[in-house]
């Protein structure tokens, strides 16, 4: 018997996209689509566990969801216009030619991701109506409140509408101008599905890393020349080579230094550290390297040693120490204090980790790197604290019984 939550779930990851994206083709309005979706879905939760899942998900949503969008329309405007854009929703015309892009998701967000709109407020949108991500997810991923971020997303729809922004594919020649955006909501998407942010999801959700991938392929055909597209493949792929390794079977998160590295699918590392290499000649011939490149390379390091004491962290370092000079994010510092620590000493570490708490008090993360500094240094009960503070904050079950552990041997 088909689990009809289960059936509902796997509808959404597969289908929103695609029914947003037909309606907003056909009516021209970003608001309508997104909210007769929605409306579509919330109908199939009420339904479908009395009636049954329907023989073709994905064509019984499509179909509520236009009806959706036509009263929609007719309730909220009479005028003559308004009925025709609704009328269009039943139009037996032939779909518009599909651009540049095949593929309905990725020519959403390549649509979304429109360069009118500022790059936080695009990528925020396009998680919400492309990535499937809910408010308070996205809020966790960019560090800030939820009603901030439901500001920055209407503020978006708003501009959208007064600038009469059209949602059109780009041609091919308009691709690298949002490439940037494209490649930063599939990040932000990758990142949730390879450590789930909230509590009520499993611990890593393998079906938003393998959407992430998949249209970073598509878009590595496309723009097979940008280095930015190829170092986030590569630092999918490096990532995702572990994920067997970093859920214990009691559903407890794996740390780097304890996963079993037999585990780790030794096919994707090798993709991986090519496009690496191909970047880093790249660089050779004078190609500065972005971000996610020189991501992509600390990833490399640190599967290419067989234990955790073979790590080359020296090289850790000089890469961060590039990235720092490209992004001065507080979580890129971080992530640098890590590698200090281990070069360095925790003393030098949580000194540099101390000065980022006005930035990421609320992060879980800060937290819990603190506290293994602090348990290094044989402060137990501050480490204690930090990682009170840390499970507090943390969404992730996997993550949470970890840091627990973590905190009970510190006797």
């Amino acid at each position: 018997m088909i689990d009809v939550r289960e059936a509902i779930t796997r509808a959404h990851h597969e289908e929103w996209a695609r029914v947003v994206a037909a309606l907003t083709r056909r009516c021209g309005d970003l608001d309508i689509a997104e909210e007769a979706a929605a409306e579509a879905f919330a109908t199939a939760v009420e339904r479908w566990p009395a009636d049954g899942v329907p023989p073709n998900p994905g064509g019984w949503l499509t179909i509520t969801a236009n009806r959706k969008a036509i009263d929609r329309i007719r309730r909220e405007n009479k005028r003559d216009d308004r009925h025709r854009e609704a009328q269009m929703v039943y139009a037996d015309d032939p779909p518009e030619p599909l651009g540049a892009v095949d593929d309905d998701r990725l020519r959403l967000i390549f649509t979304c991701c429109h360069p009118a709109l500022a790059m936080q407020a695009r990528v925020a949108l396009t998680l919400r109506m492309v990535g499937g991500l809910t408010v308070p997810e996205i809020a966790r991923a960019f560090l800030v409140r939820e009603t901030a971020l439901e500001q920055r997303i209407t503020r978006a729809k708003a501009k959208i509408k007064a600038a009469r922004i059209p949602y059109r594919m780009p041609a091919a020649e308009d691709l690298p101008a949002r490439v940037t955006g494209v490649l930063a909501v599939l990040y932000l998407v990758f990142n949730e599905g390879y450590l789930a942010t909230g509590p009520d999801t499993d611990p890593a959700r393998h079906d938003l890393t393998a959407e992430a991938i998949r249209l970073t392929r598509l878009i590595r055909a496309l723009l097979p020349d940008d280095g930015e597209v190829a170092g986030l493949l590569a630092l999918m792929l490096l990532t995702e080579a572990r994920r067997t390794a970093r859920v214990s079977a009691s559903g407890e998160l794996v740390t780097l230094d304890e996963q079993d590295r037999g585990a780790w699918d030794t096919a994707l590392i090798a993709e991986g550290h090519r496009l690496v290499r191909e970047r880093l000649a790249a660089a050779a011939a004078g190609v500065t390297p972005g971000r996610y490149q020189i991501l992509a390379a600390v990833n490399a390091v640190h599967t290419s040693a067989r234990d955790i004491r073979d790590t080359d962290w020296s090289q850790v370092l000089a890469l961060y120490d590039q990235l720092v000079r490209l992004d001065p994010s507080p979580i890129i510092a971080l992530n640098r204090a890590i590698a200090v620590a281990e070069l360095d000493g925790p003393e030098v570490a949580l000194a540099a980790v101390d000065r980022l708490e006005d930035n990421l008090a609320g992060y879980h993360a800060y937290h819990a790197t603190r506290a293994e500094l602090l348990r290094r240094l044989g402060r137990s009960q501050k480490s204690r604290g930090a990682y009170e503070k840390a499970i507090e904050l943390a969404g992730n079950t996997a993550e949470t019984a970890c840091l627990t552990r973590r905190r009970d041997q510190l006797g």
